[in-house]
């Protein structure tokens, strides 16, 4: 079973999109799940979705570990006409995950208490994200 989740993003930030992937493999009994999120400057994360600050938090950290490219301490970089967000979006997606594989047990993801499932957009301006999903029931 597969199917294709889309994702609008607003810049940079965390999406969460649990809710769509709980509605997709309830009922389908158990297996393993596998997202992959289908672009070269997003992440997936499985993050805490009680607190936003734990969003803001981490935003503000990659932001703060990666600047942008018109930082002085990223002039070494080379990949810059695509704007100053651009190469420093694909080192986040580099050291994030882009896949994440969540077993399902009677249909229900066995994430924890405060877990949610989120894109983690590395780019400044709006776009729209894939995220290929496949279900493999035991």
């Amino acid at each position: 079973m597969q199917t294709t989740f889309q994702i609008a993003t607003s810049g940079q930030g965390l999406y969460e999109f649990t809710g769509d992937v709980a509605g997709w493999v309830r009922g389908q009994g158990d297996g393993l799940l596998t997202l992959m999120v289908r672009h070269t400057s997003a992440s997936l994360l499985i993050q805490e979705n009680a607190d936003p600050e734990v969003q803001t938090d981490l935003l503000a950290y990659f932001q703060r570990l990666v600047p942008p490219t018109t930082d002085p301490s990223m002039r070494y970089l080379t990949h810059t006409y695509e704007g100053p967000d651009d190469m420093p979006a694909h080192i986040k997606a580099a050291m994030l995950p882009v896949s994440l594989s969540i077993p399902v047990t009677s249909g229900q993801m066995r994430l924890g208490t405060w877990q949610g499932i989120f894109l983690f957009e590395h780019r400044d301006a709006a776009h729209g994200r894939s995220v290929a999903a496949h279900f493999a029931p035991d």
